[in-house]
């Protein structure tokens, strides 16, 4: 299986250790802005999902659908643009433990909902959407941590 980085470091880094060093901190330099545009698309493609979920479902199941959609394809993204991972090698394993970021976002993301429920039991859908939009937004720092530490770690 070729490793998290390994064409990102054999194209940063050929030389000295001085120079892979130095490719370290470029790596998370190249890595955090790929993983803000998929993080952006993701949010915009869960909110949507939950929007159109929640004209037939309450909050909460909505939140689940969206999220669990979401979650597959953001994975997916960041595993491929973000961290440089090809082919089908430890892709399952990869979903497996984005499953892990996935179920902390539904955490944070079904509190703000349950939260909401007993503070503002009558708010609006914007209410709801910008509660979610501040849970996936902690969720985003908890699941890049994990992506790149534990997921995609080389």
């Amino acid at each position: 299986m070729v490793s998290t980085n390994e064409s990102t470091d054999a194209a940063a880094a050929p030389g000295t250790a001085e120079q892979g060093s130095a490719a370290g901190g470029g790596k998370a330099n190249r890595q955090i802005p790929s993983f803000l545009v998929i993080g952006v698309l993701s949010t915009l493609f869960y909110l949507g999902l939950y929007v159109v979920a929640r004209m037939v479902v309450n909050p909460q199941a909505a939140n689940l659908i969206a999220l669990a959609v979401s979650a597959v394809a953001n994975t997916a993204a960041n595993r491929r643009f973000t961290f440089g991972i090809t082919g089908s090698e430890g892709a399952l394993r990869h979903q497996l433990q984005g499953a892990v970021a996935f179920v902390i976002g539904l955490a944070l993301s079904s509190g703000v909902l349950a939260l909401l429920d007993v503070v503002a039991p009558h708010a609006s859908k914007v209410v709801e959407v910008g509660g979610l939009i501040v849970a996936n937004g902690l969720a985003t720092v908890v699941r890049f941590l994990l992506m790149k530490v534990w997921v995609f770690k080389k």
